[in-house]
């Protein structure tokens, strides 16, 4: 079974369901009609670029090449998280880069190896995509963990200064403010789980069986994909926390407000 394409023509007609969103927003005069229409023009342009693309890269199934590909989704992800979370990218695009390669590679070489038991990690068929919806959720989680971190420290500086006046150590004034962002960075994830199929079918399911594939095959791989987009956010949030903090605080343990953006 050979899954249904979509027209040009078809898919100029679709972009007809646009009519309900704008005439809501212009209704109620809510001022982000500019926005939608520019998000909607850079999302054709970015993915139609992006499929001319990957059709060479799944052509060409190259190893460093699927590699380079990967770090560029990475090298993105990484501005949008500072720019996100309002802190500047010059103090913190190394460490959070660092922590989405690892966030990212270790649940993806997982899945791809001994779960789908690939001969290449990095065939493009299955890392590609996979990377890339594992990233998307680490990129969606790390927003919400470090900007949680660092506005809840700023927030509650100097509870924070006296505990540390009070002779606690680094690592121990800094672990509630990370606990609760780490919490808040995998809440999302932890409701969907507990949601999944029965609230929605999730899009890799929907994919699997758009395929061609039986359905016990699509939830299998429903489930290890959630296992790996689960491991992945909780590693990238962790890590991405913790590899900013060392410059992003003096030597005294105080909040250095210069990683904010004015």
């Amino acid at each position: 079974m050979n899954i249904v394409d979509i027209s040009f023509l078809s898919l100029a007609v679709g972009y007809g369901l646009l009519i309900f969103p704008l005439s809501i927003l212009l209704w109620y005069r809510i001022p982000i009609v500019g926005d939608t229409l520019w998000a909607i023009v850079r999302m054709t342009v970015q993915l139609l670029f992006v499929g001319l693309y990957l059709e060479v890269v799944f052509s060409l199934n190259n190893f460093w090449l699927n590699g380079a590909w990967l770090l560029i989704m990475i090298g993105v992800a990484d501005t949008s998280i500072t720019r996100g979370c309002g802190l500047r990218l010059g103090r913190f695009a190394g460490p959070l880069f660092l922590a989405l390669l690892l966030g990212t590679a270790v649940p993806l070489f997982f899945f791809v190896g001994p779960i789908l038991v690939r001969p290449h990690l990095l065939d493009a068929q299955y890392a590609i995509p996979i990377g890339g919806m594992i990233l998307g959720n680490c990129l969606r989680a790390d927003i919400i963990g470090v900007s949680n971190f660092y506005r809840s420290v700023r927030k509650s500086e100097k509870a924070f200064l006296q505990v540390l006046a009070q002779g606690a150590r680094f690592s121990e004034a800094t672990r509630p403010f990370l606990r609760d962002a780490v919490q808040a960075a995998l809440a999302p994830t932890v409701a969907t789980m507990a949601t999944i199929g029965l609230v929605s079918l999730p899009g890799m399911m929907t994919g699997v069986i758009l395929g061609g594939a039986d359905p016990m095959t699509a939830i299998k791989y429903q489930i290890a994909i959630m296992i790996a987009i689960f491991s992945g956010t909780a590693i990238t949030v962790a890590l991405a926390i913790w590899l900013t903090m060392k410059s992003s605080f003096t030597a005294y343990g105080v909040l250095d407000c210069r990683i904010f953006k004015t």
